[in-house]
């Protein structure tokens, strides 16, 4: 799996990693205004911190890391082990899962204000789907860590995070069973 190319730390300066970035994403960064406005501004546009005040996203921020995707870079693979969340900046991204019969089906389309792998900051299984960016994408990201780190520091951030966390996912599956519905036979 090839990891995102470009970190943006304090010092704003661009640099390559060399196997074991998932290890500096757990690490916090201390943003620079010009980085953690954006990370802040892009937020708030997310259902999953709809309830949090500008400071209790200013306090998230430290906890998050800001990268860039090219297009056709793979962010993710099905089956690889999860222990951060996305949240996208800028750009489109589409999530694909394998069928049975090996082919790639492309689930949804994600962009600005979207999240995935929600799931990997409270559970440790594995990647339920490959995630690649069509076109030149900005993240942020969210390690099991990290907010852990958030959980015993600021326990009420962490908490309205949680909410968070199962409102998107109770509204995923309100969705999935939604459009299962619609191809399933009915019983008789």
């Amino acid at each position: 799996m090839q990891p995102p190319k470009h970190f943006f730390n304090i010092n704003e300066i661009e640099h390559e990693d060399k196997d074991g970035w998932i290890d500096r994403l757990s690490e916090p960064l201390e943003l620079s205004s010009r980085i953690s406005r954006p990370v802040v501004d892009s937020l708030i546009g997310m259902p999953m911190f709809d309830k949090l005040s500008i400071k209790d996203l200013n306090i998230i921020s430290k906890h998050m890391n800001l990268i860039d995707i090219e297009p056709g870079e793979i962010v993710f693979n099905e089956g690889d082990a999860g222990d951060y969340v996305c949240f996208v900046v800028e750009g489109h991204l589409e999530v694909i899962k394998k069928a049975e019969n090996g082919q790639e089906v492309a689930l949804c389309k994600l962009r600005r204000n979207s999240s995935i792998g929600e799931m990997a900051v409270i559970d440790e299984f594995l990647r339920s789907a490959t995630v690649r960016a069509l076109t030149k994408s900005s993240l942020v990201t969210l390690t099991r860590k990290a907010f852990n780190r958030i959980l015993g520091e600021h326990p009420l951030i962490g908490i309205q995070i949680l909410k968070g966390i199962s409102r998107l996912l109770s509204l995923n599956l309100r969705k999935t069973s939604s459009r299962l519905a619609d191809y399933m036979l009915p019983l008789s």
